[in-house]
């Protein structure tokens, strides 16, 4: 079995990662729009982000 990995995608997966990249970039931006919350990732942990997120309304009194 090969383990080896490029450091680097090739010039197709640069640009599917790049769509991608888009893609995602965009659905944020309409949820944020919408007022819906999002699930990220942020140091390695998951971060609800949005008004409407579960616990928002936790420090808010």
């Amino acid at each position: 079995m090969n383990t080896k990995r490029k450091s680097t995608p090739s010039p197709e997966g640069q640009r599917q990662l790049e769509t991608l990249r888009q893609a995602v970039g965009k659905t944020l931006e309409k949820k944020r729009r919408l007022g819906q919350y999002a699930v990220t990732w942020k140091d390695g942990k998951p971060v609800v982000q949005g008004e409407d997120a579960p616990g928002a309304n936790e420090n808010a009194h």
